[in-house]
C-alpha cells in the first residue's frame, strides 16, 4: 500500500474517532431529537492538511454542541481529499460534493485549485469559504485570511518604524506580488527598491540570487514565500552570509512561528514577523490538545504533537470559517421558512442555483465573532477588518513578541527599543582608530594660529574637533582628523548620480566619519548614515543691521492715543461748564467783594466762563490759579478732576520716558516674505551647491519656489562660500540666506549685520559615515548622553561667544546706560512753545485793535490817532502804569461827573468822587447790587432790588 494511502485511511479512521466522540456527546447531552436536520458543508482539503481537516470536523462538532443546539439543525462535515494544484481532480470532486446538496464549500488551499473552486461557486451561487493569501476574491467567496492589501499596509508601518530607506524585497512566485505591490504603492521610497524572484529555475536552488543580494551591500529585506519554502531559504540565505548581525529580514508569512529558528537564533540577524494567532488564548490550547489526541489516536509520524504555539494559521482560519458560517446560518436560520433554507442538489452541468447562497454570504460578512485569530469582522468590501496581529522577533531567547498591530491604530510596540550594542559594537569601538574628515568652516573646524608649525590633530580647533574628541574619551575609540581641501560637502549630480565633497570621501572609503557644518537632507541619508543631530538650526536670513526711525515731531503726544486726547480734551471742556454753572447756582460762590461794606449793593461771582476754563486747566497742568471753590457742589467736582488729572498726569509721566528714549528700529524686510516681494530691490542669494539652495530648489511652498527661482535667473547673487557671502552684505544691498547657527556666530563678531525673521525651516548637523555603518547607534547615543549632560551646550556657548572675538556685539550693547535726549525726540515741545507764543501775542494784538476800536467811538477819536498812541506807548517798553483817557462832557454834571487828566505815565490823577467810589472797581456784569430783598439776574451780577 502507498503512503498517500496509508494516510488517507489514517484519516478515515480518525473520522470515525470523531464520529464516535459526537454520538457520545449527543448522548449524554440529550438535547437532540430524531427530527433533527442535517445540513452539509464540504470541504476540499489538498496536500498535508491534516490539521485544517481535523480543525474542520472538529469546528462543526463544537458548531452543533453550542451554537445550533437550541435548533433542530446540525452541521454535517463532508471532507473530501484533492490532489494539491489538480484542477480536473478538484473539479470532479466539487461536483459530487454539490449533489449531495452542501450549503457551502471550504477550501481548497492550492491557488490554481480554487480559482476553478470559485468559479464553480460564483455559477451556482453556492457560498466559497477560503482560509489562503488571495488577492483576487469575489462573490459568492469569502476569505478570512486579511487581504494582502492591508497585510501591505503593515509591512509598510514596519517598513517605516525601521527607517529603510534602500532594501530588497525577495518573492517565491507571482500570488506573492499583489501584496509587495500594494506595499510599493503605499511606500515613498527616499533610496532603491529592489524586487527579486527566488528560485528563478523552479528547482529549490536559491543560493544564486541570494548571492546578487550579498553582493548589492543591501543588509534589509522583506522575504514574501510560504512558509513551507522558508526553511531553505534561511538555510541557504546563512550558507552566503545573509544571515549576519548587520542584517534585517522582514518576513510576510503568518506561519513564522512554526518553523524552527534554532540555528539562527544567535546569528544576531534582526529577523521580524507577523502573527495572527494568540497561542496564549485557552481556547488555542483546547483545539490543539484535541487535534493531539487524535494525531495520536491515528498513530501519525509526529512524535510531538501539535504545539499551541506552533498551530498554523490556516488551521486556526478553517476553525473560525466553520463557527462564521454557523453564526451567519443561525441568523438564516430564524428569518427564512424551513423549506426555503434547505440546500439542494446541484450539478455542474446545469443552470441551477441555491437561492440562498447570496443570503448566507451576506449574513457572514455582516457577522462578528471571536474565534481561535480573535476578532472577526468584514468591511463593506468583504475583506477583513479590525484585526489584530502580534509583531515578532528572533532573539538569543526564540521569538518573542515585541509589539501589536491593527487596523485602526497601525503599529505600536509594546516594549521599547533595547539598547543593543552589538558584540562588534564595543570591541571595535575600543581602541579603533577612525579618519575623520573636517572642513575649514568657522567655528565647527579651523586651523590654530600659532607661531610654530603645527602637525597632526594638533593643526586642529573648534567646535566639530571638540565633539569628536568628547566622544573618543566616552567611546574609548583614537581618531586622525583630515582636511577636505576644496571645502564641498557633498552634493549629489542628477544626471550622472555621482557624488562629489565628503560624501563621496566617506563612499570611496577614503574616511570613516565627516563632521562640520554638514546638514542632514533626504539626498544625503539615501548615501550615508548620519547620527542623531548634535545641533538644531534652520535657514534664516543675514542682513545689515536696519536703522533707527527718526523720532516723531509731536513724540511728546505718543503717550496717550488720539481718542485718549479727544476724550482728554471733552472732560476739560465738561468739568468747565460744570464749574460754570455750579457757581451760579450754588448760593456761597456769590461773595461781598468789600468785607467793610455790611450791606453791599452787589455779590461777586468767581467763577465766570473763563475763570472756570482757567481753573481747570491750571489743575489739569498742575499749575495753582488763585480760584478757591467755597460750595460744596464746586468742590466735589474740583476733588474729582484734581484725583482725575493725578491719574492721567501720572499715567503720562511714566510713558513719555519710554516713548522718549525708545528708538524704533525700521528694516525694508522682516520675513522671507517681503524679501520675494521686493522685486529685486533687495538682492539675495544662497551658498551654490549647499544644502540651503538644495532647500529651495525641493521647496513647494510657493514664496520660497519663487524665491529659487530669482536665484538661479541671477546667478551672479550665489557665492562660493559663506565669508563671500557676508561682505556683500556688509558693502552691499544683499540679503543672504545661510544657517542659522552660522548666522548666531556671525553676529557675535560683526556688529552691523543681524538676523532677519525666523527659521523658514528645521534641520540639524550630524556626524556622517558610511551605510549601514556598525557604530551609528553607539555614538547617537554618545551624543545624546553629551547633550543630556550639557556639554553641547558648553561647547556652544565656548566657541560662540568667548573664542575667536566672541561676544564683541552683546559687550557692545550692554554698555551706557540710559541714552541723552537729542533735540529731534524733545522738538515738538519747543515747536509747541513757539506756536503759543505766537498765538498769545495774536489774541493780544487783537484785543488791543478791539479795546482801540471801543474807545475811538467812546472818546469821538480817529481809530488810526489811538492806535498810534497805543503802539507808542507799547513800543516804550518800560513803567509799570498806563494813563487812562475819558470822553469829555460837553457840560459838567457835578457831583454824579468824573474826570481824569494824565499828563503822563507817572503823574497821579485827579479824582472827582461821588457817592462810596467803590462801585468802579467791581467788573461790569460780576456784582450783585442788594436793595432790599428783590434779586435782579444779570450775567454775573446779581443786584437785590426794593420795593417802593
Amino acid at each position: 500500500m502507498s503512503t498517500i494511502g496509508r494516510r488517507r485511511w489514517k484519516v478515515l479512521f480518525a473520522l470515525l474517532l470523531i464520529t464516535q466522540l459526537a454520538a457520545v456527546i449527543g448522548y449524554h447531552h440529550g438535547d437532540l431529537d430524531e427530527t433533527v436536520e442535517h445540513i452539509k458543508i464540504g470541504g476540499l482539503f489538498d496536500g498535508a492538511t491534516e490539521d485544517v481537516e481535523l480543525a474542520f470536523q472538529y469546528a462543526v462538532e463544537a458548531v452543533n454542541n453550542e451554537k445550533l443546539s437550541y435548533s433542530n439543525y446540525q452541521l454535517e462535515a463532508q471532507a473530501v481529499q484533492v490532489k494539491y494544484g489538480d484542477q480536473f481532480d478538484a473539479s470532479k470532486k466539487l461536483c459530487r460534493l454539490l449533489k449531495t446538496g452542501v450549503a457551502g464549500i471550504f477550501g481548497p488551499s492550492s491557488p490554481k485549485s480554487a480559482l476553478h473552486v470559485q468559479s464553480v461557486c460564483d455559477e451556482k451561487e453556492m457560498p466559497h469559504i477560503e482560509t489562503r493569501w488571495d488577492a483576487y476574491t469575489k462573490l459568492p467567496t469569502l476569505n478570512l485570511h486579511p487581504h494582502p492589501h492591508i497585510m501591505g499596509r503593515v509591512f509598510l508601518d514596519l517598513v517605516v518604524a525601521f527607517e529603510w530607506k534602500s532594501f530588497t524585497v525577495l518573492y517565491e512566485s507571482g500570488p506573492w506580488l499583489p501584496g509587495i505591490a500594494d506595499l510599493l504603492k503605499m511606500y515613498d521610497p527616499k533610496g532603491t527598491v529592489t524586487v527579486r524572484q527566488l528560485d528563478l529555475g523552479l528547482n529549490g536552488n536559491y543560493r544564486a540570487v541570494l548571492r546578487r543580494v550579498k553582493l548589492s551591500e543591501d543588509k534589509r529585506i522583506i522575504l514574501a514565500c510560504s512558509i513551507d519554502s522558508m526553511p531553505e531559504v534561511l538555510r541557504q540565505a546563512q550558507q552566503v552570509g545573509l544571515l549576519t548581525d548587520h542584517h534585517q529580514i522582514i518576513v510576510t508569512s503568518l506561519d513564522l512561528h512554526t518553523i524552527d529558528l534554532e540555528p539562527y537564533q544567535y546569528s544576531g540577524t534582526n529577523i521580524t514577523g507577523v502573527r495572527l494567532i494568540d497561542p496564549e488564548e485557552d481556547k488555542i490550547r483546547q483545539v490543539a490538545d484535541f487535534l493531539n489526541a487524535s494525531q495520536i489516536a491515528k498513530t501519525l509520524e509526529l512524535q510531538d504533537g501539535l504545539n499551541p504555539a506552533k498551530m498554523r494559521v490556516e488551521t486556526a482560519l478553517m476553525y473560525d470559517a466553520v463557527l462564521l458560517f454557523a453564526e451567519a446560518l443561525k441568523h438564516l436560520i430564524g428569518s427564512e421558512p424551513a423549506h426555503l433554507l434547505e440546500p439542494i442538489a446541484l450539478r455542474c452541468d446545469d443552470t441551477a442555483t441555491w437561492k440562498n447562497g447570496y443570503s448566507v454570504i451576506n449574513y457572514m460578512k455582516s457577522s462578528t465573532i471571536h474565534g481561535l485569530t480573535r476578532s472577526i469582522r468584514f468591511d463593506h468590501q468583504g475583506h477583513r477588518s479590525d484585526f489584530l496581529l502580534d509583531i515578532i522577533e528572533l532573539g538569543p531567547a526564540g521569538l518573542e513578541k515585541v509589539g501589536v498591530w491593527n487596523s485602526t491604530e497601525g503599529l505600536n510596540f509594546t516594549r521599547k527599543k533595547e539598547q543593543t550594542l552589538l558584540a562588534f559594537d564595543d570591541g571595535t569601538l575600543q581602541n579603533r582608530t577612525f579618519l575623520v574628515l573636517t572642513a575649514i568652516s568657522p567655528p565647527y573646524g579651523m586651523l590654530k594660529d600659532s607661531p610654530v608649525k603645527l602637525t597632526g590633530n594638533e593643526r586642529f580647533e573648534g567646535f566639530g574637533i571638540d565633539l569628536i574628541h568628547e566622544l573618543s574619551l566616552m567611546l574609548g575609540f583614537n581618531y586622525t582628523f583630515i582636511l577636505q581641501e576644496d571645502g564641498v560637502y557633498g552634493s549629489l549630480n542628477r544626471d550622472t548620480k555621482k557624488w562629489n565633497g565628503m560624501v563621496l570621501e566617506l563612499l570611496e572609503w577614503r574616511a570613516d566619519l565627516a563632521i562640520t557644518d554638514l546638514t542632514i537632507t533626504s539626498d544625503r541619508e539615501s548615501a550615508v548614515d548620519f547620527t542623531m543631530p548634535f545641533m538644531n538650526l534652520g535657514i534664516s536670513i543675514l542682513y545689515r543691521k536696519p536703522t533707527k526711525e527718526p523720532p516723531s515731531l509731536f513724540s511728546f503726544m505718543s503717550p496717550f492715543s488720539k481718542q485718549v486726547w479727544l476724550y482728554l480734551g471733552g472732560a476739560y471742556m465738561m468739568v468747565s461748564m460744570s464749574l460754570f454753572i455750579l457757581g451760579r447756582i450754588s448760593p456761597k460762590e456769590w461773595d461781598n467783594p468789600y468785607p467793610c461794606i455790611e450791606e453791599p449793593e452787589e455779590l461777586e461771582n468767581q467763577f465766570s466762563f473763563s475763570n472756570s476754563m482757567w481753573f481747570t486747566i491750571g489743575a489739569l497742568l498742575q499749575q495753582g490759579s488763585e480760584i478757591a471753590p467755597k460750595a460744596p457742589a464746586t468742590r466735589a467736582v474740583a476733588s474729582i478732576w484734581w484725583f482725575f488729572t493725578l491719574i492721567m498726569v501720572s499715567s503720562y509721566t511714566a510713558n513719555l520716558a519710554a516713548f522718549l528714549t525708545v528708538e524704533q528700529v525700521v528694516s525694508p524686510i522682516s520675513n522671507a516674505e517681503d524679501l520675494a516681494a521686493a522685486g529685486g530691490t533687495i538682492k539675495y542669494g544662497a551658498k551654490r551647491d549647499g544644502s540651503t539652495i538644495s532647500f529651495f530648489k525641493d521647496a513647494e511652498y510657493g514664496t520660497y519656489a519663487k524665491m529659487y527661482q530669482y536665484m538661479m535667473a541671477n546667478q551672479e547673487l550665489l557665492t562660493s562660500s559663506n565669508p563671500e557671502g557676508l561682505q556683500r552684505v556688509k558693502t552691499e544691498n544683499y540679503a543672504f540666506l545661510m544657517e542659522s547657527t552660522s548666522i548666531e556666530y556671525i553676529v557675535e563678531r560683526e556688529c552691523d549685520v543681524t538676523q532677519i525673521g525666523g527659521l523658514l525651516d528645521d534641520k540639524g548637523y550630524g556626524i556622517a559615515m558610511r551605510k549601514n555603518s556598525p557604530y551609528r547607534s553607539a555614538l547617537s547615543e554618545a551624543v545624546l548622553r553629551l547633550q543630556e549632560q550639557g556639554v553641547l551646550t558648553s561647547l556652544k556657548r565656548k566657541w560662540w561667544k568667548e573664542k575667536r572675538g566672541g561676544g564683541a556685539c552683546s559687550n557692545t550693547m550692554e554698555e551706557g546706560g540710559a541714552l541723552a535726549l537729542e533735540l529731534a525726540n524733545v522738538g515738538g515741545v519747543f515747536v509747541l512753545l513757539i506756536v503759543g507764543c505766537v498765538a498769545a501775542l495774536f489774541v493780544s494784538f487783537c484785543e488791543m485793535l478791539c479795546e482801540v476800536h471801543s474807545r475811538t467811538r467812546e472818546l469821538k477819536v480817529p481809530f488810526r490817532e489811538e492806535l498810534m498812541a497805543e503802539l507808542r506807548f507799547v513800543a516804550k517798553c518800560h513803567g509799570n502804569t498806563k494813563p487812562v483817557r475819558h470822553r469829555k462832557s460837553s457840560s459838567a454834571s457835578g457831583e454824579n461827573s468824573l474826570e481824569l487828566d494824565v499828563e503822563d505815565s507817572t503823574s497821579s490823577s485827579k479824582q472827582d468822587i461821588s457817592g462810596n467810589g467803590m462801585g468802579d472797581r467791581l467788573p461790569k456784569g460780576n456784582q450783585r447790587r442788594q436793595n432790599g430783598g428783590k434779586l435782579a439776574l444779570n450775567g454775573n451780577t446779581r443786584k437785590m432790588l426794593s420795593e417802593d
